[in-house]
Parts: C-alpha cells; sequence; structure tokens
C-alpha cells in the first residue's frame, strides 16, 4: 500500500510543479497584458473628455494602427520559442540566445519600416474607406504622432520575450505600469494643455503614447544591462553585425504567428463593421460584450506565452513527458480560468453591463436587452476562445506556427464570418447571428488546434530525440 501511495504521490508531484511554475510565469504575463490595454482606455478615456469628434477620430486612428501593429507583434513573439527551445538545450546558452534577441531586433527595423510608410498614409487610406474629410485629418494627425511609438514597443516586445523565457517576466510588468501612469499624465498635460505644456489635442495624445511605448522600452534596456543575470548575455554588443540565417529562421518562425494574428484581429474588425450595419443599438452592445471579452482574453493570453516557455524549454530538452505537462498543466489553466468567465457571464450578465453603461436609464434598455443575449453566445466564445488562444501558444513551444496559421484562416475566415454574415442577414438573427459566428469560427480552430497537438504529443512519445 505505502509503495502504491508512493508512486502516486511521485505522479502527482511533477505536474503539481508544473502548474505552479506555469502559474507563476503566467500571472506577470496577464498583468503586462492588461497594463498594455490600459494604455489604449486611458487614450480614449482622455480623448472622450474633448468632444465626440475627437473621440471618433481617436477611435478610427487607433483601429487602422491595431492591425499593422498586431501583425509585427506576432513576428517579435516568435523570439520566444526560439530562446525557449535553445534554452532547453542548454540552460547556460548565453550566444544563441544573444543571437536571437539581436535578430529581434532586426526584425523589429524591417517589419516597423513599411508600417510607418502604411500609417504616414493613414488620412489617404481613410477617405478611401469612405470616412468624413474633418475626422480622417484628426485620425492622420493622431497617426503621424502615435505611429513612432511602433518601434520602441516591438523593442520592448523583444526584451520582455527574453526575460520571460528565462522566467523573470516581473521586471517586464513593472515597466508596463509604469508606462500607463506616464501616459496618463502626459495625455492629460499635452491633449488639455495642463503644466505649461501646449494644448495639442488629438496629436497630443499620439505623442503621449509614441513616448510611453519609448519608456517602456527604455526601461527594459536599463533592466537587462544593470541586472547580473541579464547583463551577462551583452544583448546591445555588435549589434549592428547581421546574422542571416537566424534572421530568416525568425521570419520563417513569426511570419505565420503574425498572419494568425491578424486573421483574428481582422474578424473583430468586421464583426464591429457588420454591428454597425444591423443598427447603432447592436454596435454599442457589441462594444460594451467585446470589451468585457478583451478584459478577460487576457488571462488565457498571459497563459499561452508562459505555454510556449515552458513546452519550447521542454520540447529543446527532448523531454516527452515534459511537453505534455507543460502543455495540458497550460491548458487546463487557461481554459478553467475562462469557464468560469462564462460562468459569470450567464449569472450576472447586468452586473457586467452596468460597468459600461447606466442599465437603470431607460434610454438604454434596448442596448442592455440586445447586450445580454449577446453574453450569453459570448460565455461560449470565452471557453473556446481561451482553448484556441492556449493550444497556439503550446504548439508554438513545438515550433508548429505553419498548420495553425491555414487552421485559423479556414476557421475565422472559412467557417466563422461567412456563417456569422449568413445568419445575422438571411436567417434574421442580427447581432445574435454575428457572435453564434464568431464562436463557431473559434471552436473549429480550438478543436483542430487540440488535435494538432495531441498528433505531436503522440509523435514525441515515439521518438523524444525528434525535439533535437
Amino acid at each position: 500500500m505505502y509503495s502504491i501511495e508512493a508512486a502516486a504521490l511521485a505522479t502527482a508531484k511533477p505536474w503539481r510543479s508544473e502548474i505552479k511554475a506555469t502559474l507563476a510565469l503566467s500571472w506577470p504575463m496577464v498583468l503586462t497584458n492588461l497594463a498594455q490595454t490600459a494604455m489604449t482606455v486611458t487614450d480614449v478615456m482622455i480623448l472622450g473628455r474633448v468632444d465626440a469628434d475627437t473621440l471618433a477620430a481617436g477611435a478610427l486612428g487607433t483601429n487602422l494602427y491595431f492591425a499593422p501593429m498586431i501583425f509585427g507583434l506576432g513576428l517579435m513573439l516568435a523570439t520566444i520559442p526560439m530562446m525557449a527551445r535553445e534554452i532547453g538545450r542548454n540552460r547556460h546558452s548565453v550566444r544563441d540566445v544573444r543571437r536571437t534577441v539581436r535578430q529581434g531586433f532586426w526584425a523589429a527595423v524591417f517589419i516597423a519600416l513599411p508600417i510607418w510608410l502604411l500609417l504616414w498614409h493613414g488620412e489617404e487610406i481613410l477617405l478611401l474607406l469612405g470616412q468624413e474629410q474633418k475626422l480622417a485629418a484628426a485620425a492622420g494627425a493622431y497617426l503621424h504622432a502615435l505611429q513612432w511609438g511602433l518601434l520602441p514597443f516591438y523593442g520592448y516586445i523583444v526584451l520582455r520575450s527574453f526575460i520571460t523565457t528565462l522566467e523573470r517576466p516581473g521586471w517586464a510588468t513593472v515597466a508596463a505600469f509604469v508606462a500607463v501612469g506616464f501616459n496618463l499624465l502626459a495625455n492629460w498635460a499635452l491633449v488639455f494643455g495642463h503644466l505649461g505644456f501646449p494644448r495639442l489635442g488629438i496629436v497630443g495624445s499620439g505623442i503621449a503614447t509614441s513616448l510611453s511605448s519609448l519608456l517602456m522600452f527604455v526601461g527594459m534596456v536599463l533592466v537587462v544591462l544593470l541586472d547580473r543575470q541579464f547583463r551577462r548575455y551583452r544583448l546591445f554588443g555588435r549589434f549592428w553585425r547581421a546574422d542571416w540565417p537566424r534572421f530568416w529562421q525568425l521570419m520563417r518562425l513569426g511570419m505565420p504567428i503574425a498572419a494568425m494574428m491578424a486573421f483574428e484581429t481582422t474578424l473583430f474588425n468586421l464583426a464591429a463593421f457588420l454591428m454597425g450595419i444591423i443598427g447603432a443599438t447592436s454596435l454599442a452592445a457589441y462594444a460594451i460584450v467585446i470589451q468585457l471579452c478583451s478584459i478577460s482574453f487576457m488571462v488565457p493570453l498571459g497563459v499561452n506565452q508562459a505555454a510556449t516557455v515552458r513546452v519550447g524549454t521542454a520540447y529543446g530538452a527532448g523531454d516527452a513527458a515534459g511537453v505534455s505537462r507543460a502543455g495540458w498543466a497550460a491548458y487546463g489553466v487557461g481554459v478553467g480560468f475562462m469557464a468560469l468567465s462564462a460562468l459569470v457571464m450567464i449569472l450576472m450578465p447586468h452586473w457586467l453591463i452596468s460597468l459600461f453603461i447606466d442599465t437603470g436609464d431607460p434610454a438604454n434598455a434596448e442596448v442592455v436587452a440586445i447586450a445580454a443575449s449577446f453574453l450569453v453566445f459570448a460565455a461560449l466564445f470565452q471557453i473556446v476562445d481561451g482553448a484556441q488562444a492556449v493550444g497556439a501558444g503550446m504548439l508554438r513551444g513545438l515550433h508548429d506556427t505553419g498548420v495553425p496559421m491555414v487552421i485559423a484562416a479556414i476557421g475565422y475566415w472559412g467557417v466563422g464570418m461567412p456563417l456569422g454574415i449568413l445568419l445575422a442577414f438571411h436567417f434574421g438573427l442580427a447581432g445574435v447571428g454575428v457572435w453564434i459566428g464568431l464562436s463557431a469560427g473559434l471552436a473549429v480552430v480550438a478543436v483542430l488546434l487540440l488535435a494538432r497537438w495531441l498528433r505531436s504529443e503522440r509523435r514525441m512519445r515515439l521518438d523524444p530525440a525528434m525535439a533535437r
């Protein structure tokens, strides 16, 4: 009997340790993601206090900025599985990790240049999309100030990936929260002309956010230069030296990640457009519900990044059992949280809606009713969204990004959006139809990614050496 209990304890201990390690790595990433989201919320809050046109122009500019920014962000995130695998192969690896970080910086410059060119012509693009001249001009001026924060933001992401892979992500969280406070102060000063600064309006908000991104990057530079564990990597030495094999390896791994993230982002952009066609109340209700979903999504997104590190490290070490534990521990944490989030949406819809709108005002009754109906389907959406997010992170740890990109394209644009349009406009389900389509598309992606993971896990059990 004792031997059976001892064996059970020995089996349980690695799983308990893995879950603890996943949680320890995830929560700083969750806070960092929330802090970065808070910067956008800060901009909206400040611009909303100027006037409605300024808020609308800011929303137009932010939407145009967000899609290409997310694409570049996906490229930067490829540094995580590359470094994790190298550390898994050799815990004391310095040169290979440094090479990946440096090429991450090169990739940041490489992708920032065309995005800058695109955003510089933001006004013309918005006019081509049929936006009002006045709003397009204001949004274009906002983008001219906002776009310069792109490169330092990508630099921050590369350094955040570096310290996260070394399982010390706390400094990135500190840098992000300091930047949030600075962004609030700088917006207040530059938009309204306080503290002796000129009143710059919407342009001031763009400058504030760019300076905040620069502050995050500088903060991370100081951390890696001053901290003893990070300093030994000498990340900035001979930065100008080309390393084309590593650069193209990063491109091959990162481009599918970038495309997958862009597929998802543009899916939700189009969903908002469809809600606007259905009606202003549906759009307002969608804005409330998608904001709730976005906040809760920061948790599986943080677990996604932790999964990539933990799976990637075990993968590099050729540890098939470790790969399996790391993947399933992350999956349980991420999906478990989203299941609890879904339960809250079902049980307390009006309380959640009241965080964004006065539910007691009769003028808001229709928006509240529609938002409550959306939350029923958003609850299902939460679970499958968490499953696909963590599943993608698990597969990235195995350097598997090409097939997941194809899966995302099929699920989001082959199933989700066509089904949403069909249900909304042909079958008369309106906004509920769009939500059903989104949920179905994400469910397809989640199931196919899980099947892909099970196949890869089985192959590693049969041949652990495949990681090397």
